[in-house]
């Protein structure tokens, strides 16, 4: 005996609808997702077959489907998520930073890095220290090297029309020797 395959929940959005939201959704998450729902759900197409063609795994299907027929649109859309608290209080990290700016003789990463660990006791990896400076908006103290004292136009023409001389030189080192 053939059993009818259960059909897809009814959406609450038609498939005009979801493919103007396809085509307007920025988040390239989203919008496969999207892709997802509308193959599956409007298209009535076997979620293994286009899980298959979006190179995706069954179960990343079954969650986003689930997701969709729960919470509708925006269950497509990412949660927030809380992540690691930032181990350097508030408090401190505002003297630190008014430390900083109140002397305008510039510090190095070593520098702040030494003050972080004397104000708090945490030691950050120096990498870490150059992503919090760039997000307290403090700058490098050291710019990068610009050559100030280059030659004009005219010495740069004159050197490039001495090829000749250092060609003629270099033939006579090839040159056999007896």
């Amino acid at each position: 005996m053939i059993l009818p395959s259960p059909s897809p929940s009814p959406s609450p959005l038609t498939k005009s609808q979801l493919v103007n939201l396809y085509k307007k959704e920025k988040d390239p998450k989203v919008k496969e997702r999207l892709l997802l729902v509308i193959r599956v759900m409007c298209d009535h197409h076997i979620p293994y077959r286009v899980v298959k063609e979006m190179n995706r795994s069954n179960p990343w299907a079954s969650d986003w489907l689930k997701r969709y027929d729960e919470e509708g649109i925006d269950g497509l859309k990412d949660r927030a998520k809380s992540g690691r608290r930032p181990e350097l209080p508030e408090e401190i990290e505002y003297e630190i930073k008014t430390i900083l700016r109140e002397n305008n003789q510039g510090w190095t990463t070593k520098q702040i890095e030494e003050l972080i660990i004397r104000e708090s006791g945490i030691k950050y990896h120096y990498t870490h220290i150059y992503r919090v400076v760039k997000k307290w908006g403090l700058k490098q103290k050291v710019p990068r090297k610009v050559h100030v004292n280059t030659a004009s136009k005219e010495e740069k023409d004159e050197f490039k029309k001495r090829p000749a001389r250092y060609l003629w030189i270099s033939n006579t080192k090839r040159k056999r020797l007896p």
